[in-house]
């Protein structure tokens, strides 16, 4: 018996950066979403709370006939 198991978390990472004084919010904005694009601030980030969202699974059964579809069948949701 084949399960398929998907679970769902919502992870919350925090970075501290350190960035020039006197900017306007807009460029402070700017600069925080460019250092991410880049992947600079990825090395930054902690994971700071993890929340569980959800869990499924689903039960797939395999037929004899490799040219069927297998059924599948939800048991958690």
């Amino acid at each position: 018996m084949k399960v398929i198991v998907t679970v769902v978390e919502k992870i919350t990472s925090e970075a501290h950066l350190n960035i020039p004084d006197g900017l306007d919010e807009s460029v402070i904005k700017q600069h925080i979403v460019d250092r991410y694009n880049t992947g600079e601030m990825s090395t930054d980030m902690n994971i700071f709370q993890v929340d569980f969202e959800s869990i499924s699974a689903r039960i797939v059964q395999e037929q004899a006939d490799t040219n069927s579809i297998p059924s599948e069948k939800e048991v958690i949701k």
